[in-house]
């Protein structure tokens, strides 16, 4: 990226300022208005000030433009006139993504090479334009590819193989004779190739099984601070390409989840499930080991998944059920104190009734 237009402002951070018009070109767009605003960052339409840029995706939301104090906003075509310019795109999700690269400041990273604090067995084998950061430990017979990034702090264990242009954060721990394919993320503190929680009850005590398998991260996996993805009890842990994986999320040994899902915070996947593509886990669900996840199911917030569900469906609650099923009965249990009230006064009604045929 050109960092050319790039400056400190009075307080120190790195700002960078486009025109509206330079904005324009880059996502490929049309101006409304005013195209020499002049824009230093991107915020919320409630919080963006006169310099700074803000996005609209759904008409439902530009009623909340008219008290903005942005200094422009990108909508889709089907957005009337705003009280700021606009930058006019087919589609304002993408455009938005290009808009926060543009004003994203230069993240830091080792430079390439080795730093001298790092531990890099003379087996190991680096790429080209490899950067290793301080206090880095590679280990014997480690493969690691063309212009990756290990930030301080990693450990990476033997006969490890991770690909090309993989960006490794601060303080996470990959095992030894796990798989990472390429442009894979893993922010800070990520553990991968852990054991897993496997034991025994014998003869009154616990024994560990042991977890001799592995993980394999498939290419464009990007996996949140904190999570871990446990090493199989034997063959494989498997992460699919393009899967996303959010801050401390839960992978037993043996999963296999499939390419270009979504998994939310705090979800916890039991050993042996499989998820299918493009299944989308929202926060704190969790699936029993063993169940089969099938292609593009959805599970809303802290539902729990005790069997297997079938493609396309949409479930929610503990146990889960189709989400139209959960709905109905979460409306029919906000209606049972009217009920229980009901249900009294008819009791009350009838015990009168009996008294007065008695008499």
């Amino acid at each position: 990226m050109d960092h050319s237009n790039w400056g400190l402002l009075e307080d120190g951070p790195v700002s960078r300022v486009l025109k509206l018009s330079e904005l324009a070109e880059l996502v490929g767009g049309q101006v409304r208005g005013t195209d020499s605003v002049l824009i230093r960052g991107v915020s919320g339409v409630s919080e963006a000030g006169p310099d700074q840029i803000t996005w609209v995706g759904h008409d439902k939301y530009a009623k909340k433009l008219a008290d903005s104090k942005a200094g422009a906003v990108v909508v889709s075509p089907d957005i009337g006139p705003t009280p700021m310019p606009r930058l006019v795109v087919d589609q304002p999700g993408r455009a938005i993504i290009k808009v926060l690269t543009a004003f994203a400041p230069p993240q830091s990273a080792p430079p390439v090479g080795v730093d001298a604090s790092a531990c890099v067995d003379r087996t190991a084998c680096l790429g080209e334009d490899v950067a290793i950061g301080p206090n880095v430990v590679v280990g014997p017979r480690c493969r690691i590819g063309d212009r990756t990034v290990v930030h301080a702090n990693v450990s990476i264990g033997a006969e490890t193989e991770v690909g090309s242009d993989c960006l490794f954060w601060p303080g996470g721990v990959v095992r030894e004779r796990c798989r990472v394919g390429d442009r894979v993320i893993l922010h800070p503190n990520v553990t991968i190739g852990s054991d897993g929680y496997g034991y025994e009850l014998l003869d009154g005590r616990f024994e560990k099984i042991p977890q001799i398998g592995t993980v394999v991260i498939e290419d464009d996996v990007e996996i949140g601070a904190g999570s871990c993805v446990d090493r199989a009890k034997f063959g494989e842990t498997v992460i699919g390409r393009g899967t996303k994986i959010d801050n401390l999320v839960q992978v037993a040994h043996n999963v296999h989840i499939g390419p270009h899902c979504i998994i939310v915070a705090q979800v916890a996947i039991g050993g042996s499930a499989r998820l299918g593509a493009y299944v989308m886990l929202a926060g704190k669900v969790a699936v029993r080991d063993h169940v089969r996840v099938d292609d593009r199911v959805r599970a809303t917030v802290s539902c729990c998944i005790f069997k297997d569900i079938p493609a396309g469906a949409t479930v929610s609650g503990t146990p889960a059920v189709d989400n139209r099923q959960y709905l109905r009965e979460q409306a029919m249990v906000r209606r049972l104190p009217r009920m229980a009230e009901q249900l009294r006064e008819l009791s009350q009604r009838v015990a009168r009734l009996e008294q007065a045929a008695d008499h």
